[in-house]
């Protein structure tokens, strides 16, 4: 980092570079804040990039964005809903489809357990309800 530092004040002050190119104008924004740009490299381990944080930020974005379409306070409700159920799966590594279809078939369960219906948990519950027997029902 020393040796590029000193290659772009050298190619200022001898003047190979335009001040006002393209080239001239970064190498000037570079040296200009130089401190800020490479605090990095005194932190160990530091990222380089904060592509995480800003795909977290687009989901709410994209919400604001999409509550402008909403009839009702209702619907307002059901599509913030889905919005997190939805970045809550693809959070935990699961299909957001699969899960709102298991949800679906098992209204019933859901309701009774919502626990048991969380992303994390529902294959394990899915798995439950398998292996065990189906209830069978009385004749009343």
């Amino acid at each position: 980092m020393a040796s590029l530092k000193e290659w772009m004040t050298q190619k200022l002050e001898k003047k190979e570079v335009e001040p006002n190119s393209s080239l001239g104008k970064a190498i000037k924004y570079m040296l200009r804040h130089w401190d800020g740009l490479t605090k990095f490299l005194y932190v160990p381990g530091a990222i380089l990039d904060n592509n995480i944080t800003e795909r977290a930020l687009k989901i709410p974005i994209r919400s604001r964005k999409n509550s402008l379409f909403y009839k009702t306070e209702h619907g307002a409700f059901v599509g913030s809903m889905l919005t997190t159920l939805i970045h809550t799966c693809v959070m935990n590594g699961e299909n957001p489809v699969d899960y709102l279809i298991a949800l679906q078939k098992n209204k019933k369960a859901l309701f009774k357990s919502a626990k048991d219906w969380l992303p994390w948990t529902y294959k394990e519950t899915l798995g439950r309800s398998a292996r065990s027997p189906p209830l069978l029902r009385q004749a009343a």
